[in-house]
C-alpha cells in the first residue's frame, strides 16, 4: 500500500543536533500537537500551528548548545515535560515554558546522550553512563568504546528498569546496575536507538552509521535479533527513528531519517519483514524525526529537523489543487491570507537585504571600522565503506559553501560519486620536496550547502589530509579540517576472524606500558577507541575491506602479538610500531612467525579481483573497434554474442572502468609489497626481479604467478 506525503515548511531555527525536536503529547484525540525543538544556541523554542502560521508557545534565552531531548513526566501521566541537555547540565521545562529543573551533572565531558524515564535520568558522556534517580547517584558505568545513544526499557515481563548503550565497537550494551549484564553484536556502529513501543515492551529499533537498520527483542539475560535491513542502495547513515501509525492500518510504521537527506516510511505487511512504502529527500542531513499531527486537525504527518534548523512536515493533507483548462481555480481565504503573509516578508526581507548591503559597503570603506571573521558551523564525516573500501567524506555547513580545497601528503585517489555536481580541478604539486601529493579544488553550484567526496588511500602510507572550506559569506572566511590517514587505513573493526587461515605472527617485546602500545595501536588502525582500555589486556579483530585478509591484536604492558593472513599487514606493522617506539627511545625486541603458505592464500584472495579487472580493462580497449565495425557495417549482427554484449553493455562498462581508477595498478601494487614482504623476512632483497614479476602480470595466470612466487631463487 503506497502513501502520499506533501511537503511543508514551518519555521526555522539554529542548528540542530541529533534527536533535538519531540511532538508534545496531544490534549484530545483530533487535536494538533506542539513542536519541541532545541538548537546549538542553546535556545528551546515551543510553537503550535493555526491557520496555517507557526505560533509560539515559549521561547528561552540563548545559552550554551543543547545537544540531546526527551520527554518525561511521572509515570502513568502524559509524557509533556521537555528535559534538555547542555554541557554536563540537564534543565527541566513545563510544556508552557517555565523551567522547574536544573540538574548539574558533574561530569567532565558534555553530556552527548539522555533519556528520561519517571523520576529516573540516564545520561551518557563519551564513555561514562550515570543513572540518577530524584537526581541522586545511582549507577555508573564505564564503557569500552564511545557511547552513541541510550534507551531504557520497562515491561511487566522485567524485573527492573533496563538500560540498553549503542556503542561505537558495533555492540549493544545491556546494563544491570552498574554492570554490564550481556552485549549484543550489530552488523554497523550503532548511532542511534528507539523503543519499538513507546508504552513499554522489550523490543528496541537500532540504526547505524552505515545505514542499516535493525530491531531486537531484550530480555534480562538475552537478547535476539527478530530482523535487520542492509543499505543495499548505499544511503546516508541513520540519524534518527520513530515509530508511528502513518499509514493507518493500527500497526506501527518505522519512520527513519539519514544523514544525506533521505526521509523513509517503512510499513508491515502480512510478514513481520518491514517494506519501505515512502520516501523523500531533503537537502540535508535530517536530525529529529516525529509522526504526529501538527500542521492541521485529522491529518497525520511525518515532521523532521534538519541540521540547519529546518521543521519540515510531511502531511497526509492534500496541498495541492488542480483545475483543466478554462476551470477557475478559488482560493480558500486561508490560501489567500498565506499568499499576502509570504508576500509581505518578502519584501520585508529584500529591504532587510538592502539595508544590510548598504550598512556593509558603508563600513568596508571606513577607516576606524574592525573587519570580524563570521563564525559558522561543520559537520563532517569521515568514515570507511565497506563495500568499496573507500572513504566517504561528507561536509555540511549551515550556509551555501562556494568552494572546497582538498590537500594530501599521502598519495590517495578521489573517486567519482553520483550525488555531487561540484565542478573539480586538480592543480600540480611538488611531492617530493614538500610531500603534497593531492591538491584538489571543488567549486559549488549555488545553495549547495551539503558536499560529498571519496577517496581511496594506499596501505602502508599514512598522513593527514586537510580540507579548506570556504562558504558564501562576506567577508571571505575558510575553516580547516583535518582527517587522518592511517597506516592500516582499509582495516575496519569485527567481532570475530576466521582462525583456520594460515597466519603469520608479530611479537613485541619492550619496557613499554599498556597506555602506551595502545597509543601505537591507535596510530595505525581505525575505530580503535582513543580511550586505554579497562583492564590488564586487550584483544580486537580487523577485516581488511579490500582483500578480505584478517588482522588480531592483542596486547597488555611489555608485550604485543599481531596476527594476520596477510604478511604485507605483519610488514606494515612492523615498520611503524618501530618507528613509533625509536621516537619515544624504547626498546624493541620484535620476533616474526612467517607461515609461507599464506602468501599462496593471499595471492588466491587477490585473484577474482584481479581476474575481473584485467577483463574488464581488455573489453574497454575493444569497444571503440567494435563500435567502428559497427558503423562500417550498418549492423553489428555478424558479430560473435561475446562482442555483441560488449556493444551493448559499453556505456556500463565505461562508467566502471572510469569509476575505478588505478584499480589495476593498485591490485599491482599490492601483489608487488607481497612479493617483497615475503623474501624481506627471509633477509633477501628481491626488488631487481620485480620487472620479471609484472611481466608475468602482464600475460596473468594464477598458477605462473603461484610458481614464481615459489621458484624465485637468490
Amino acid at each position: 500500500m503506497e502513501i502520499h506525503l506533501n511537503r511543508v515548511d514551518y519555521i526555522q531555527v539554529g542548528v540542530t543536533s541529533q534527536k533535538t525536536m519531540r511532538l508534545l503529547p496531544a490534549l484530545g484525540k483530533k487535536t494538533t500537537q506542539k513542536v519541541a525543538i532545541a538548537d546549538h544556541d542553546g535556545v528551546l523554542t515551543c510553537f503550535g500551528m493555526k491557520k496555517g502560521e507557526a505560533v509560539p508557545v515559549f521561547k528561552t534565552l540563548p545559552g550554551q548548545k543543547i545537544a540531546r531531548m526527551d520527554l518525561g513526566g511521572a509515570a502513568g501521566t502524559p509524557q509533556e515535560k521537555i528535559f534538555v541537555c547542555s554541557g554536563s547540565q540537564v534543565r527541566g521545562f513545563t510544556k508552557k515554558g517555565k523551567q522547574f529543573l536544573t540538574f548539574e551533572a558533574n561530569l567532565t565531558e558534555s553530556i552527548n546522550a539522555m533519556h528520561v524515564s519517571g523520576a529516573d535520568l540516564f545520561v551518557c558522556a563519551s564513555y561514562i553512563y550515570n543513572h540518577y534517580c530524584d537526581c541522586k547517584d545511582q549507577d555508573y558505568y564505564l564503557s569500552g568504546d564511545k557511547i552513541n545513544d541510550i534507551t531504557c526499557l520497562s515491561s511487566e515481563n522485567l524485573t527492573r528498569l533496563v538500560p540498553v548503550l549503542a556503542c561505537q565497537d558495533r555492540v549493544l550494551r545491556v546494563l544491570q546496575g552498574s554492570e554490564l549484564a550481556y552485549d549484543i553484536e550489530v552488523p554497523g556502529p550503532p548511532s542511534v536507538l528507539e523503543l519499538y513501543n513507546k508504552d513499554g515492551g522489550e523490543q528496541i529499533l537500532y540504526g547505524t552509521t552505515d545505514g542499516k537498520i535493525g530491531l531486537v527483542q531484550i530480555g534480562e539475560d538475552s537478547a535476539a535479533t527478530k530482523w535487520e535491513i542492509d543499505n543495499d542502495k548505499k544511503k546516508g547513515g541513520i540519524l534518527c527513528i520513530d515509530t508511528y501509525d502513518i499509514v493507518g492500518d493500527g500497526v506501527n510504521d518505522i519512520l527513519v531519517g539519514r544523514d544525506d537527506g533521505t526521509v523513509e516510511v517503512y510499513g508491515f505487511d502480512s510478514s513481520s519483514e518491514p517494506t519501505l512504502r515512502f520516501e523523500h529527500v531533503l537537502s540535508e542531513s535530517v536530525t529529529s524525526i516525529q509522526g504526529g499531527c501538527v500542521g492541521k486537525e485529522s491529518y497525520d504527518e511525518v515532521l523532521t529537523a534538519t541540521y540547519t534548523g529546518w521543521v519540515t512536515g510531511l502531511t497526509t493533507e492534500p496541498q495541492k489543487a488542480e483545475a483543466g483548462p478554462g476551470d477557475e481555480v478559488r482560493m480558500s481565504k486561508e490560501t489567500q491570507s498565506k499568499v499576502e503573509a509570504l508576500r509581505a516578508e518578502l519584501e520585508q526581507l529584500q529591504v532587510k537585504v538592502l539595508q544590510g548591503r548598504e550598512q556593509y559597503q558603508q563600513t568596508s570603506q571606513s577607516s576606524t571600522a574592525v573587519s570580524a571573521v563570521p563564525v559558522f558551523s561543520i559537520n563532517d564525516k569521515f568514515s570507511l565503506c565497506q563495500d568499496d573500501a573507500s572513504y566517504s567524506l561528507t561536509l555540511e555547513v549551515q550556509t551555501a559553501i562556494d568552494n572546497l580545497l582538498l590537500q594530501s601528503d599521502v598519495p590517495i585517489d578521489l573517486l567519482d560519486v553520483d550525488k555531487n555536481s561540484a565542478v573539480v580541478s586538480f592543480s600540480e604539486c611538488d611531492s617530493e620536496p614538500n610531500g603534497n601529493f593531492l591538491l584538489a579544488t571543488y567549486r559549488c553550484q549555488a545553495n549547495t550547502t551539503r558536499l560529498e567526496l571519496k577517496v581511496r588511500s594506499i596501505e602502508g602510507q599514512y598522513g593527514t589530509l586537510q580540507a579548506y572550506v570556504t562558504p558564501r559569506l562576506q567577508p571571505k572566511t575558510c575553516q580547516v579540517r583535518q582527517y587522518q590517514i592511517k597506516p592500516l587505513s582499509l582495516h575496519q573493526r569485527t567481532h570475530s576472524i576466521d582462525q583456520d587461515r594460515p597466519m603469520n605472527r608479530l611479537s613485541l617485546v619492550g619496557q613499554f606500558s599498556f597506555a602506551e602500545i595502545h597509543s601505537w595501536v591507535v596510530f595505525c588502525l581505525p575505530e580503535v577507541p582513543e580511550k586505554t582500555p579497562a583492564g590488564e589486556s586487550i584483544t580486537f579483530y580487523f577485516h581488511n575491506t579490500f582483500l578480505g585478509t584478517h588482522l588480531e591484536a592483542t596486547y597488555c604492558k611489555g608485550e604485543g602479538h599481531f596476527r594476520s593472513d596477510n604478511i604485507s599487514t605483519i610488514s606494515i606493522l612492523s615498520d611503524v610500531l618501530s618507528k613509533e617506539a625509536t621516537k619515544r627511545k624504547i626498546n624493541l625486541n620484535m620476533s616474526y612467525d612467517i607461515d609461507d603458505d599464506s602468501v599462496s592464500h593471499t595471492l588466491k584472495m587477490i585473484h577474482p579481483k584481479l581476474e575481473y579487472q584485467l577483463l574488464l580493462a581488455r573489453k574497454v580497449q575493444l569497444i571503440d573497434a567494435l563500435k567502428e565495425l559497427q558503423v562500417h557495417e550498418g549492423n553489428a549482427d555478424f558479430l560473435i554474442p561475446e562482442y555483441r554484449n560488449i556493444l551493448d553493455e559499453s556505456a556500463n562498462l565505461l562508467e566502471e572502468y572510469k569509476k575505478q581508477p588505478a584499480h589495476l595498478e593498485r591490485l599491482y601494487g599490492m601483489i608487488t609489497d607481497l612479493f617483497i614482504d615475503k623474501f624481506k623476512f627471509k633477509g633477501q632483497n628481491v626488488k631487481t626481479k620485480v620487472s620479471s614479476l609484472l611481466e608475468i602480470l602482464d600475460s596473468y595466470d594464477l598458477n605462473s604467478l603461484l610458481n614464481f612466487f615459489n621458484d624465485v631463487d637468490m
